[in-house]
């Protein structure tokens, strides 16, 4: 195998848009789910992630926050948060489970659904993202991790999660471009991270960690 290319750190920003879909109840929270855009999906099980870098939330799914806190649906809600987000790799199959979930819960429950009181509705949102270049570029594994440290939170973000699940990566970016270094094990045992049981900041010390486990210096 030849030398692999550089690795470009990118950064992201996204804006946050209304898409006008409201809910109050399940059965609407089922039917705007199914019409919502890939952005809005992706969004609402995973803003929290990226907002909420500095802490751990109990649940990062707003599906799952919603009908449990505005619908009293605990028992919904619990399935909803615990769909395993490690075993998609793509937005649209994040939406097929939250579907099925749902649609399961309704038909155990004969079509019946209850209505948040007024003013708690489920706003679907979408983001817009704008991905640049941080102008940081690295041409080997050493060179990687020696610059992994001084990376910012936005760019874990999207080279870990952003760039698999919205543009169906089957990896993320440090496991792919570490692969073509010949570092397979470690780009293995890097995909195999867990992001939603740490921070941001705690999975890229883990990173670190899996790195200097490794040898790379």
């Amino acid at each position: 195998m030849g030398q692999a290319e550089p690795f470009h750190f990118c950064t992201e920003r996204h804006l946050v848009e209304l898409t006008g879909l409201k809910a109050r109840s399940l059965l609407q929270l089922l039917d705007f789910l199914r019409e919502a855009p890939g952005s809005s999906v992706f969004y609402h099980t995973h803003q929290r992630f990226l907002s909420h870098h500095f802490e751990k939330p109990v649940v990062y799914n707003d599906f799952a926050i919603w009908v449990g806190e505005a619908l009293r649906e605990n028992a919904l809600a619990e399935q909803l948060a615990a769909i395993d987000m490690l075993a998609f790799t793509s937005v649209r199959q994040i939406r097929e489970a939250l579907l099925q979930v749902m649609e399961i819960h309704l038909r155990l429950a004969g079509g019946r659904a209850r209505e948040c009181p007024e003013g708690d509705e489920f706003h679907f949102c979408k983001s817009r993202s704008f991905v640049m270049p941080l102008g940081t570029v690295v041409n080997s594994v050493a060179e990687f991790f020696a610059t992994l440290p001084t990376i910012t939170t936005n760019s874990l973000y999207f080279h870990f999660l952003e760039s698999r699940f919205r543009l169906e990566h089957v990896t993320n970016d440090f496991s792919n471009w570490l692969a073509t270094c010949n570092e397979a094990r470690l780009a293995r045992a890097i995909d195999g991270l867990d992001p939603y049981a740490h921070t941001l900041d705690e999975l890229k010390n883990e990173i670190i960690e899996l790195g200097r486990r490794n040898g790379v210096h």
